[in-house]
């Protein structure tokens, strides 16, 4: 595996899904060859998070290659350090999160990112779920959250969803 280079590969790939979006392909399944594939898979990656990010580029010009970048960094450091380049083999069931109105501490849509930012940590998102969504971008800069910072306050919390909800409360607070 090729870790130095990993970040240039990974643009490589975003590119090719956002050019394929751009010109009307659709379906994960379609845009890269099994190298590309391994690739991903090797990284905690899926084709459809490449989709997803291209999809939302096309459509919303959100989030950025910057954005998915991080996050897919943050993804990849727990995959190859906590889960040690083995997948869970889960799937989350995105009908068991709270709704997307839930709200704690006044702050809507926190009770339902707790579950989806774990699965995104993990790998166990569902292929109808994007981490970084319109209702994710719209949390964050709401509350002024990176969506990055996000991921990676959720790794430092894996298991305390009220170290998350404290935090978050207090972040925005300072808007």
């Amino acid at each position: 595996m090729d870790h130095y280079n990993f970040a240039q590969t990974f643009r490589q790939l975003y590119d090719k899904a956002v050019t394929l979006y751009a010109k009307g392909q659709r379906g994960a399944e379609s845009y890269f060859n099994a190298e590309e594939l391994a690739f991903l898979a090797s990284n905690g990656i899926t084709a459809q998070y490449l989709y997803d990010y291209a999809e939302d580029k096309n459509n919303y010009d959100d989030p950025s290659y910057d954005i998915a970048l991080g996050i897919e960094l943050i993804r990849r450091d727990y995959f190859l350090n906590a889960q040690l380049g083995v997948s869970s083999g889960k799937i989350a069931d995105a009908d068991t999160w709270p709704d997307k109105t839930a709200a704690v501490k006044g702050i809507e849509w926190l009770p339902r990112i707790l579950p989806k930012v774990r699965a995104k940590l993990r790998g166990e998102l569902p292929a109808s779920m994007m981490y970084c969504c319109g209702g994710d971008r719209r949390f964050f800069k709401t509350n002024n959250i990176h969506p990055v910072e996000f991921l990676n306050l959720a790794w430092r919390h894996i298991d305390d969803d009220n170290a998350i909800i404290d935090w978050v409360a207090a972040r925005a607070s300072q808007k």
